[in-house]
């Protein structure tokens, strides 16, 4: 088994192909964190690192006594307690009926079993009996009797182990949980570096990385969303780190909310990071027998560097949490309305964009905001899900139909978490808008937000979207989510409650999400919050692919789908060729080097494709095909960043290669031009160093296309780009 407990020495070792985790029961109970590592001896116990030592002002547990160098302030654990003698990072903070706010938790009890743990109503990995194991490990406060389960899951073979947490209330009174946490990871030393994913609207997941110092360091969401701000997935890493190598531990956040990702060096030179639900903002109540469990951390240890941990973790993305008919099948190449007509459209105006797509080559024409209501603008209409047949000029069935007699299939814009004043539902149920009362609230595009922890307001939007889904022959559906939360308030839940709203709303979308992808599995969903608000493993589990920015600048997504690359599978990433000068920049690049970026993705168009040139639907047609082509490469082959947008102003490249290391594409986009050029190499990446290779015409040797490089050829415009197919010859 991946999971073996040590009765005699009560050391657990969680073993995956490439690493080890390991920790112990130690004295009194405690349960301390060990090793997280390259792969070790499965006999070995690495208690030894722990050093004992009287240090000044750090307490010792009641029952050491004598034993001042038995202390919790500097002992690595798994699940750290506030309140207990450990001044770091807590994982857990907890307010009882007396008002006390101590929580200290000691090992009870263990299972181990194999398959994957369950987390009901929550996104979480999964796999099959024979590919992994899970741990439960229970804690419990013997004075409180609140219990907290530990959950450890084991992917042998992708080097994957989650954790997740469910907290019990075992006493007689009730318990106000402040604060859960699904992650604890404590290392015992601090030479590493920081990555995390900042960012804003339009310029989500901008790479940041610095070396940690003493304190503590954070990043997270208090939006109601992952938010464009900052990403749920961190990367701890050795300050030399490189694509190639070095010791690397991701941690995914298989969550959609707030969230809060923190780090913290210690008096002695030691690293704790936590990961969860952001505790501003949190409070749950447990009753007494009542339970809470939290979502899932994804981790990932390599020692080959950042390239690796990116394969890894689009791997696991893929194959263990992506679900659904879409997960593994060829995406529709599509046409969306938005930029090429904004609200300003008919049903007319639509057949006429769809007649032009499929002489093109493209697949299905996306209707989007605009479709239903009282919603010629922003201002107005959320919530009222009916079409407007006075605005389109017909019936939505009448209006597929002819998309369909085109060839092309036909999709939907929904944003059906959001309300407007100026709408039938808010007139007929104010209560449903989140909003404090005696507060007029704050507005963001003239929009609120549902109180989507109530289930009538969850049944009225599956039943809206349901009437519409089944009037026509609708295949895609966008799914956006236009503002952050706030003035966060639920008419349905009484004062001591209303800490619950923002963990309660997005388990309440999650438990829609799950009802409509259930009812409609040939559905293709695609998420999106203004673009790349919840670009998230949580999201992923529902919908197979997100749309990344509303940026749609081809040399801005350079940044923005390099730095999303880093945790996330460039197949799930939602990229269009849109219009020239750029909506959102005003930048001009050739619709050639438009495509290449767009390829890194989804692939479509969000044009006027009646504007296009003759010249410019040639390009169109055989961008089209060639993506056909590359879809399986793009979809399910590994994928390499060779020279990024940050360390060269000059170009930047990007590679696919297929499992079997036979075919692939190259990408380079020039971003700077210079008078009288230094010659460009790049290396490649993935390849069989004993195999041939065509590519552009000309044979290489696996060994010399990585080892040597690819000498590039030197731009003849501003922004030029280049796309080789890497073929397999003979052997060498």
């Amino acid at each position: 088994m991946a999971i073996v407990y040590n009765e005699e020495i009560k050391v657990f070792n969680l073993e995956t192909e490439y690493s080890t985790y390991q920790m112990k029961v130690g004295e009194f109970g405690f349960l301390l964190h060990l090793y997280y590592g390259e792969k070790l001896e499965a006999d070995s116990d690495l208690s030894y690192l722990i050093q004992r030592a009287d240090r000044g002002f750090s307490g010792n547990p009641y029952e050491a006594r004598y034993d001042r160098t038995f202390s919790l302030d500097y002992f690595p654990q798994e699940y750290s307690c506030f309140g207990n003698g450990d001044y770091r990072a807590d994982s857990i903070q907890t307010i009882h009926a007396d008002g006390s706010n101590v929580t200290d938790l000691r090992y009870k009890s263990h299972k181990i079993y194999p398959g994957k743990y369950r987390l009901p109503g929550l996104p979480a990995m999964f796999w099959k009996e024979e590919e992994g194991d899970s741990l439960e490990i229970t804690m419990e406060d013997p004075v409180t009797g609140v219990q907290v389960v530990l959950y450890y899951g084991v992917l042998e073979k992708g080097d994957v182990i989650t954790r997740s947490v469910r907290v019990m209330n075992g006493g007689q009174t009730p318990v106000e949980l402040k604060k859960a946490m699904s992650l604890c990871l404590d290392m015992n030393h601090n030479q590493l570096d920081f990555i995390h994913f900042y960012g804003r609207h339009t310029m989500e997941r901008q790479m940041e990385r610095g070396p940690l110092h003493h304190g503590k360091q954070s990043i997270g969401s208090l939006r109601g969303i992952s938010s464009h701000h900052h990403n749920p997935f961190v990367i701890l890493c050795d300050r030399q780190a490189t694509e190639e190598r070095g010791d690397c531990y991701g941690m995914m956040f298989l969550y959609s909310g707030n969230f809060l990702a923190e780090v913290e060096v210690d008096q002695i030179h030691q690293t704790r990071a936590i990961m969860g639900i952001h505790p501003e903002q949190f409070s749950f109540r447990l009753e007494p027998g009542e339970d809470l469990a939290l979502p899932e951390v994804a981790m990932i240890y390599t020692h080959k560097g950042l390239s690796c941990l990116s394969l890894k973790f689009h791997d696991a993305i893929r194959q263990h949490i992506m679900r659904g008919e879409w997960a593994h099948k060829r995406r529709p190449i599509l046409i969306n309305n938005w930029e090429a007509t904004y609200f300003d459209f008919n049903g007319q105006k639509l057949v006429d964009i769809a007649r032009d797509a499929k002489e093109l080559g493209i697949e299905m024409l996306v209707m989007d905001d605009g479709w239903f209501g009282k919603r010629d603008s922003d201002n107005s209409g959320l919530g009222d899900w009916v079409v407007n047949e006075d605005k389109l000029g017909c019936t939505l069935k009448e209006l597929v139909t002819q998309v369909n007699s085109l060839g092309l299939k036909f999709g939907m814009w929904f944003e059906p978490e959001m309300i407007c004043e100026d709408s039938n539902l808010y007139r007929a149920h104010p209560d449903w808008m989140m909003r404090v009362p005696g507060r007029a609230g704050n507005i963001a595009r003239e929009q609120f937000v549902l109180d989507y922890t109530r289930k009538e307001v969850r049944d009225y939007i599956e039943q809206a979207m349901s009437r519409i889904l089944d009037s026509a022959n609708i295949e895609y559906i966008k799914w956006d989510m236009n503002r952050s939360m706030c003035n966060v308030f639920s008419a349905a839940l009484p004062a001591e409650r209303q800490g619950e709203i923002s963990y309660r709303y997005v388990l309440g979308l999650y438990e829609l999400l799950e009802r409509l992808t259930s009812k409609y599995p040939y559905i293709l969903f695609e998420g999106c919050s203004g673009g790349g608000g919840r670009f998230d493993a949580g999201m992923l589990y529902y919908t197979p692919q997100i749309w990344c920015s509303d940026d749609t600048d081809a040399i801005e997504r350079l940044k923005i789908q390099y730095g999303t690359s880093f945790g996330y599978p460039i197949g799930a990433v939602g990229s269009h060729v849109s219009a020239c000068p750029n909506h959102q920049t005003k930048r001009i690049t050739p619709i050639e080097t438009r495509g290449t970026v767009a390829m890194a993705g989804t692939f479509g168009y969000e044009l006027d494709l009646t504007k296009l040139t003759q010249e410019e639907k040639k390009v169109v047609r055989q961008q089209v095909e060639e993506y056909k082509k590359y879809d399986h490469l793009v979809h399910e082959g590994d994928y390499y960043r060779l020279s990024g947008p940050y360390g060269n102003d000059r170009v930047t490249c990007w590679q696919f290669m297929d499992k079997e290391k036979k075919n692939g594409l190259f990408c380079a986009v020039y971003t700077r031009l210079q008078a009288n050029p230094a010659p460009l190499i790049i290396k490649l990446k993935g390849l069989d160093k004993k195999r041939r290779y065509e590519i552009n015409g000309r044979i290489y040797s696996g060994a010399a296309l990585m080892y040597g490089g690819l000498l590039l050829p030197v731009p003849e415009s501003e922004y030029q780009s280049f796309r080789f197919e890497i073929q397999e010859k003979e052997n060498l």
